[in-house]
């Protein structure tokens, strides 16, 4: 991609103001780090909150008597069932049940849904949905929105000190606070955490309200990966891919037992006889011996030196202490405690298969 090519955050002016380094990503110029450093932004914002810019990523919006059936189509979604305000986590999958993107569906009213998703893909997203809206009464709308997150435990205090109100807003669920406003309480990072998406006007506004606050600092692409790993949360492009289905990927609580059923999505078929055969592998998390992290790529071994899968992110572990990492592994090595090998650089570093996350979970659920 060239230079021409890459996108630019609507707020760039601000990350560079506060001394961003940037770089590319997704199709984006974005700010990877600030001065404080990868290490002090990840632990800022699981012991205060940290402000990402997350305006890379897709807002839509689907609306219409067919809202509801045209996400059951693209999605192994009851999108009907959800209770307005409900949030879902669910993806985008390929005749052969494998993840073309994963997002976040929140049923707005009866016939309006958001719909949240990944900056790489957005643009064909967006092309998938408008295909299949052919066959349904329903629209898909981009929105032209900044999109914020804030994390971290204090990110409700610091909202309510800013003016905005959280407290009813419980964790999955998405509301619209004000006209051209769309607010959700997910959190990429394992820790209690709010999404939203405003115009520019007001987020420049906002921003400006949050950054007074001392228990708020921006934070950068590079902890937000580090904290979502922790998390054991999934990257799309490196975790999830065309190639991996939700068996393999350990995401079927994504899928209800009925929809898993009698779902009529893309890609129904394919899943139902994976499930049917039981997935040839798994993502699992590992935990490398020492110091020295595992990235993602390298290969992994049995004991006996076999083929056994690969890692697809790895890095430290700012809050754990030690290298942590994810990966794909053969089902019958995919328990926790298994010993694999990882090549790194020729160099076979012992790790072990752990259980996900790395770090707990602090969504505020009720």
């Amino acid at each position: 991609m060239t230079g021409e090519d890459t996108k630019h955050l609507p707020l760039e002016d601000l990350h560079n103001a506060a001394g961003a380094r940037f770089g590319a990503f997704a199709g984006w110029s974005m700010p990877l780090t600030y001065p404080a450093g990868v290490m002090k932004e990840h632990l800022h914002t699981r012991e205060h909150a940290g402000l990402f810019d997350i305006s890379h990523m897709q807002l839509f919006e689907v609306s219409g008597p067919g809202a509801a059936a045209l996400l059951n189509r693209a999605c192994p979604l009851d999108a009907g069932a959800l209770e307005i305000s409900q949030s879902k986590y669910t993806f985008f999958l390929n005749e052969a049940a494998g993840i073309i993107d994963d997002l976040i569906v929140t049923r707005l009213g009866d016939s309006r849904f958001m719909v949240v998703a990944n900056a790489g893909n957005a643009v064909e997203d967006e092309k998938h949905l408008r295909a299949l809206a052919a066959d349904f009464d329903a629209k898909t709308e981009p929105l032209d929105r900044v999109f914020l997150a804030i994390q971290g435990p204090d990110a409700w205090a610091v909202l309510a000190r800013a003016g905005i109100e959280t407290g009813s807003l419980l964790f999955m669920h998405g509301v619209e606070p004000r006209q051209d406003w769309f607010m959700s309480r997910s959190g990429y990072t394992g820790e209690d955490g709010f999404e939203i998406g405003l115009p520019e006007a007001d987020a420049r506004d906002l921003v400006a309200r949050l950054l007074q606050d001392e228990r708020v600092q921006w934070i950068g692409l590079a902890a937000r990966d580090s904290l979502r790993l922790e998390a054991g949360l999934c990257l799309h492009g490196q975790d999830l891919t065309p190639e991996i289905d939700p068996a393999s990927a350990g995401l079927m609580w994504a899928i209800s037992k009925e929809v898993r059923a009698s779902g009529h999505f893309i890609g129904a078929d394919a899943l139902r006889s994976i499930l049917e055969r039981g997935p040839s592998q798994k993502r699992v998390g590992l935990k490398p011996d020492g110091r020295q992290p595992v990235r993602a790529g390298a290969a992994l071994v049995d004991t006996d030196g076999n083929p056994a899968g690969h890692v697809t992110s790895g890095g430290f572990g700012p809050s754990t202490g030690h290298p942590v990492a994810m990966g794909y592994v053969n089902t019958a090595l995919a328990k926790p405690g298994a010993r694999l090998f990882a090549d790194v650089r020729g160099t076979k570093i012992p790790v072990d298969v752990i259980s996900l996350p790395f770090t707990p979970h602090r969504y505020r659920k009720g």
